[in-house]
């Protein structure tokens, strides 16, 4: 791995967005409700137990099917590079990020609206979420275009990495207890929820970030951003680290069936144990922006895949209503750590001037690797005669299996931390 290249995307000249033009307090709080609006109003926090409820109990798929809708609904967010190559490279109405937030938060919005009036059957539901996750895309690789933009030009990765997950933990924390409750209604409730929710980030846009007009771009800017992704090995071997980590059978529906199932947990009772675990969760980010000027971005990785490792291990006790709520909590704070760490990476191994398509690239190698590995995970237990434990130990090896990893990323990278 050559270094040559690290030193010239933190070195280099300042992206041609210019982000130090728009007050860093203004970017910051358009990128706090751009986090709420994605993660409040998506499939996975307000609409996660309702939607797997209805699944579940409604529509009747196992864990198998309920994995595989989830994972198709949400194709949109593996596709985040090619919509993030598109916001770096092609200016709408003149601005760089304003309108792409403004547009998407308002076709978000407008799809959760149309989501709550389709039948709730298999095939017309698996497409009004699918195309509202399209929307939420674009306000998602918006919104991290813009993060990015704003600690590089303040040198302040790890920070707004904290700030990310502590609002990104705090929207669950304030969601799943209302998730629970929203299970018992009908799902176009949530769905209206939703469509309020990432609404209130189109009057944001419009007020808190004004920018500078930009020219068209000719089509040629799209091939200049995606020779510019090609040629950062630094992101690339961040973004293999990341599959490595989150790459294995998931457990996600299989917990979702467990605690109804076995723990005869109630959807009110599932959604306060999603709020211990990201009670946790604000804790550590509120910690770790202290961390992250004291250590290195290479100690903060390791102790992050450590940390989730050890607490991953926790779920071969998962037995009983209490043991599942000490659980999740303990994982909360494993999980954010390496979250943290991984995010901090993200936002250092972008190079500048594709801020939102570089930042897209981390996000989706993510969400592939957790959606797609839990159809594997749930699979193994419908149809192959694993049981819940054999997951468990399979996901703390593999989460290991990334620390060695590390220490190919460039040395400068590696050393960093924030100023």
């Amino acid at each position: 791995m050559h270094e040559a290249p690290a030193a010239e995307l933190f070195d280099g000249e300042p992206s041609r967005s210019q982000p130090g033009a728009v007050p860093a307090w203004r970017a910051s709080f358009v990128v706090m409700i751009g986090i709420v609006a994605t993660t409040l109003a998506q499939h996975n926090l307000l609409a996660r137990i309702p939607l797997r409820n209805l699944l579940k109990n409604d529509l009747h798929l196992d864990r198998t099917g309920m994995a595989a809708f989830l994972f198709v609904t949400g194709f949109a967010w593996y596709l985040q590079p090619l919509f993030g190559a598109v916001i770096d490279a092609f200016p709408l109405f003149g601005s760089r990020r304003r309108s792409y937030l403004i547009v998407g938060a308002a076709l978000a919005s407008g799809g959760w609206a149309i989501t709550g009036l389709v039948p709730h059957d298999y095939a017309p539901l698996l497409l009004a979420m699918a195309l509202t996750s399209s929307a939420m895309v674009l306000v998602s690789c918006a919104t991290g275009g813009l993060l990015v933009e704003t600690a590089q030009a303040n040198g302040s990765a790890g920070k707004l990495a904290g700030i990310r997950q502590a609002t990104n933990a705090l929207c669950f924390l304030v969601g799943a207890p209302v998730s629970g409750y929203l299970a018992g209604a009908d799902f176009s409730w949530t769905a209206l929820a939703c469509a309020v929710v990432v609404a209130a980030l189109v009057p944001v846009a419009a007020i808190f970030l004004p920018e500078r007009h930009l020219p068209a771009q000719p089509v040629s800017a799209l091939w200049h951003q995606l020779r510019t992704i090609g040629a950062a090995r630094p992101m690339w071997a961040a973004g293999a680290i990341m599959l490595v980590f989150f790459i294995a059978p998931g457990t996600e529906s299989a917990l979702f069936f467990r605690q109804q199932n076995e723990l005869r947990m109630t959807t009110g009772g599932q959604g306060w144990l999603v709020f211990a675990a990201y009670l946790a969760g604000i804790a550590t980010a509120l910690v770790y922006t202290r961390l992250c000027r004291q250590l290195s971005l290479q100690a903060l990785l390791l102790i992050g895949i450590g940390a989730n490792a050890c607490t991953q291990a926790l779920y071969l006790f998962y037995t009983s209503v209490p043991a599942a709520f000490v659980i999740e909590a303990i994982n909360g704070t494993g999980f954010a750590l390496a979250e943290l760490a991984f995010l901090d990476l993200a936002a250092r191994a972008t190079p500048r001037g594709s801020e939102s398509l570089g930042y897209a690239l981390m996000i989706s190698v993510r969400a592939f690797a957790l959606f797609g590995t839990d159809i594997v995970g749930a699979n193994l237990l419908d149809h192959h005669g694993w049981h819940f434990e054999g997951l468990v130990v399979v996901n703390t090896a593999t989460s290991l299996l990334a620390m060695p990893l590390v220490f190919l990323l460039p040395r400068t990278l590696r050393a960093q931390r924030d100023m």
